[in-house]
């Protein structure tokens, strides 16, 4: 009989924890999920990128490089940084000793390939591959990708050697979603056929413009009789025309971008692809993509506490000027306060909240933290049974 007793219930505290910990392991799963989901789809806008894409080389394609410098120019003008810039010219005349304003090429000659271009967009480089030549963006940027060339039926040549094709393009920014390489993306081809290229788009977040339908050409605009050559496509000239009115603080919108294209001085149809794209185009200003970025920190109510405390002292001084001296010590002893407070708030958790508001390792916070709960809720669980 002794070797048979034991006290009722002993076994009882392990089969419930035993039952507990893998349930709790799921609802953490889901958990963890659904709050990386919320967190990518609640990312704040907070920077721009842009991807200038030439993928011909040789003089007589002059025109090609000259469509992406120029729209180079336009963006840096408008705002974005050259560390934010991937330019990729399939020749080296941006570079020649002879250019008297010189460009800051990231991939240039044999290096602009269709498995480099790839690996910029995804992010899938070898080691040795600098952060100038990375594009670094996460799930708040903005990405502007510019490419011209010469194309066809769904897809864009790089230098004669090598083609991109549309399921390439999809799939590559098929990745960069499920990355959280961006929050929402521009394409824009100048190229012979350019709507083709967008035709296994699926991603959303995604909005697409080219510079002619299928079985449509795509022309230069003028030629230079020094250079002998034609110097910039038509689609891409009134792109600059309509960028050349605006600045880095201009409201214009996506929408008076896209109908700003004219068939008859294109001689091909502009076409803009936006079923995967969710904000209405006149709500969405131009900078947006191709301008900077203006972060901002709100201080309102640091501010509003010196404000009142300078009218204090100034009502104060007409309501009784003998007590100037006092009222001004006072204020002072007030001002003094009020800055130490706002540092205060500008240290320790504030930067905490700042971080995670702007998306920065909120998953795995969100994570750990759940697991910690989990972690603890099971050893509360077996210590009180």
């Amino acid at each position: 009989m002794a070797c048979n007793s034991r006290r009722p219930g002993r076994s009882r505290p392990a089969l419930s924890l035993s039952m507990l910990l893998p349930t709790l392991l799921v609802l953490l799963a889901f958990s963890s999920a659904a709050v990386a989901s919320a967190s990518a789809a609640a990312a704040m806008h907070n920077n721009n990128w842009a991807v200038l894409v030439c993928t011909s080389r040789f003089w007589f394609n002059y025109r090609h490089m000259a469509n992406t410098l120029s729209l180079y120019r336009t963006v840096k003008r408008l705002g974005i940084p050259d560390e934010r810039i991937i330019l990729m010219l399939a020749d080296d005349m941006a570079c020649n000793p002879r250019n008297s304003y010189p460009a800051q090429v990231d991939y240039r000659g044999y290096e602009v390939t269709v498995e480099n271009f790839l690996r910029v967009l995804t992010g899938r480089h070898e080691s040795a591959v600098p952060r100038s030549k990375r594009l670094l963006s996460d799930e708040g940027s903005h990405i502007l990708l510019y490419m011209t060339g010469h194309g066809g039926d769904e897809f864009l040549k790089f230098q004669d050697s090598e083609e991109l094709q549309s399921h390439d393009l999809a799939d590559a920014v098929k990745q960069m979603k499920e990355k959280l390489r961006f929050k929402e993306l521009l394409i824009m081809v100048d190229t012979c056929q350019a709507a083709t290229l967008f035709s296994q788009l699926q991603s959303p977040g995604v909005l697409t413009i080219g510079s002619s339908m299928k079985g449509e050409n795509s022309y230069s605009h003028h030629l230079d009789s020094d250079i002998g050559v034609s110097v910039v496509d038509r689609f891409t000239f009134y792109t600059l025309a309509f960028f050349e009115k605006l600045n880095m603080y201009s409201n214009a919108s996506l929408s008076s971008l896209f109908n700003s294209y004219n068939p008859s001085m294109l001689l091909s149809t502009a076409y803009y692809r936006m079923d995967l794209y969710e904000r209405p185009l006149n709500e969405v200003p131009v900078t947006n993509f191709f301008g900077s970025v203006m972060k901002t920190i709100h201080t309102d109510s640091a501010y509003t506490g010196f404000l009142a405390a300078h009218n204090e002292i100034s009502l104060s001084i007409e309501d009784n000027p003998h007590d100037h001296v006092v009222s001004k010590s006072e204020a002072s002893a007030r001002r003094s306060n009020i800055e130490e407070e706002a540092q205060l708030r500008s240290h320790g958790w504030t930067e905490v909240l700042l971080e995670q508001l702007e998306g920065k390792d909120s998953d795995t916070v969100v994570m750990y933290g759940l697991g910690a709960m989990g972690i603890l809720l099971a050893i509360s669980t077996w210590l009180s049974v």
